[in-house]
C-alpha cells in the first residue's frame, strides 16, 4: 500500500501536466497527449516482458527496478521541458511506462498472496495506497510548477524521479510468500483457451472501457478546462479530485463486491462513469468539470476493482502470470489509444463529442455484463 501510494502520485503529474507540456513544445496542437500516450503505450508494452521478468527474478527484483526506471524517466522529463525539447520530454513520459507496469501489478501480487475468497478485499485495500497518490500527485505539481520560471512545471518531473525514489527502499522489503513458489507448479491451459472464455472475455472487456474511458475523459479534461477559461491549478486540483474519487471508495468497494457481487458493482461503476458524461454535457463551469470527474473517478473504482476480480476468477495458479499479463496489455494498450484520440478529437470535435460517445460503449457493456449474469445463474441452477 505504500509502493502504492508513492507510484501511484506518477500519473497525475504526467497526466494533469503532460498535455499541458505538450501544448507548449509540440509542433501542431493534435499532438499535444503524445506525451501521455507515450506513458500509456510504456505501460502496455511493459506488462508482458515485466510479468516474464517477475516469473525469473522475482517481484521484488523488477519492482525496484520499475522504481529505479520511474526516477530516470522523471529526470529526462524535467530535461525535456528544460530544452524545451518535445521529443526528449516523450522520451521520459513513455519510460515511466515501466514504472507504470509495475506499480498497476501490485494489486495482483496482494491478490497472490490471500486466499481467493479474499481477492477482490485484498485488491481493493492496496488500491487505497491511491488515495494517498492522490493527495501527492497533484500538490507536487502545484508547489513545483513554478520552479524554474524560465522552464515551467519541469520541477513537477523532478518531484516524480524524488517520490520514485523514496519507494525504492519500500519494495527492497517486499517478502513474497514462500507459497507462492509453490503454488506455480501444475498444469496451465494454453493462454488461448483461456482468452476465448466468456468469462475472461466479458472481465477483460469491462476493465478496458471502465479504464479506457476514464483515461478518455481525464486526458482531455485539463485541456478542455483551460480552454475554457480556467486556470493550471484548477486543472490540477479537477485532477485531484478525480483521482481522490478514484482511491476514497477502495475502503469499501470490497465489502460491496462480497455483499452484492462482482458483476454488480461492475456495472454500477460503468453507469455511474455515464452519468459522468451525461454531466459534463450540461455546462462548462468549474463545478461541471469538476463533478463529472468526480463522477468518472468512483465509477472508474468500482468498474475497474470489480472487473479485476472478475480476471482473477479466470485462472488457476500456474496460469495467473501470463493471464495477468494479458489482461493489462490489453487494458492498458486501449488506453494508449484512448487518450491519443481524446486529444485529437478535442481539437477537433470538442469537449461534448468526447462525453457523448462514451455512452454507446457503456450501454454495450452493461448488455454483456447482464448476459454473464445470467450464464452465471443459470450454470448455478444446473442439475
Amino acid at each position: 500500500m505504500a509502493a502504492q501510494s508513492l507510484g501511484g502520485a506518477a500519473p497525475p503529474i504526467i497526466i494533469s501536466l503532460g498535455g499541458i507540456v505538450g501544448q507548449m513544445l509540440a509542433s501542431t496542437p493534435s499532438l499535444a497527449t503524445l506525451p501521455v500516450s507515450l506513458y500509456n503505450l510504456g505501460l502496455a508494452l511493459s506488462t508482458i516482458p515485466a510479468a516474464l521478468l517477475m516469473r525469473r527474478l522475482g517481484r521484488r527484483a523488477v519492482y525496484a527496478l520499475g522504481a529505479l526506471l520511474g526516477s530516470i524517466s522523471g529526470l529526462i522529463a524535467a530535461l525535456g521541458v528544460l530544452w524545451g525539447s518535445f521529443e526528449t520530454f516523450c522520451v521520459g513520459t513513455a519510460m515511466a511506462g515501466f514504472y507504470g507496469a509495475c506499480v498497476q501489478s501490485y494489486r495482483f501480487a496482494a491478490s497472490d498472496a490471500v486466499p481467493v475468497p479474499q481477492r477482490a478485499t485484498v485488491i481493493s485495500r492496496i488500491m487505497i495506497g491511491g488515495l494517498i497518490a492522490a493527495v501527492i500527485g497533484p500538490q507536487v505539481v502545484i508547489w513545483t510548477r513554478d520552479a524554474w520560471p524560465m522552464a515551467p512545471f519541469a520541477g513537477s518531473f523532478l518531484g516524480q524521479a524524488g517520490l520514485a525514489l523514496l519507494a525504492l527502499p519500500l519494495l527492497l522489503m517486499l517478502r513474497m510468500p514462500r507459497s507462492q513458489a509453490a503454488a506455480v507448479v501444475g498444469t496451465a491451459r494454453p493462454l488461448g483457451v483461456i482468452a476465448r472464455s466468456p468469462d475472461f472475455v466479458v472481465a477483460v472487456t469491462a476493465g478496458i472501457v471502465s479504464y479506457g474511458l476514464m483515461a478518455f475523459i481525464m486526458t482531455a479534461a485539463p485541456m478542455a478546462m483551460v480552454g475554457c477559461g480556467h486556470t493550471v491549478g484548477e486543472a490540477a486540483l479537477g485532477i485531484q479530485w478525480h483521482v481522490l474519487a478514484m482511491f476514497a471508495p477502495s475502503f469499501f468497494t470490497g465489502r460491496l463486491i462480497a455483499r452484492f457481487g462482482k458483476i454488480a458493482i461492475t456495472a454500477c461503476g460503468l453507469v455511474l462513469i455515464g452519468a459522468s458524461g451525461l454531466l459534463a454535457l450540461t455546462g462548462l463551469e468549474l463545478l461541471h468539470f469538476w463533478g463529472s470527474l468526480i463522477l468518472l473517478g468512483v465509477g472508474w473504482n468500482f468498474g475497474f476493482i470489480g472487473a479485476t476480480a472478475l480476471v482473477t476468477d479466470c485462472y488457476n495458479a500456474p496460469e495467473r502470470a501470463k493471464v495477468q499479463a494479458l489482461n493489462d496489455f490489453l487494458v492498458f494498450g486501449t488506453v494508449a489509444a484512448a487518450s491519443f484520440g481524446s486529444g485529437r478529437l478535442l481539437n477537433t470535435s470538442g469537449w461534448e463529442t468526447i462525453n457523448s460517445l462514451m455512452l454507446p460503449l457503456i450501454a454495450g457493456v452493461l448488455t454483456m455484463l447482464g448476459w454473464l449474469a445470467w450464464r452465471h445463474q443459470r450454470q448455478s441452477v444446473a442439475p
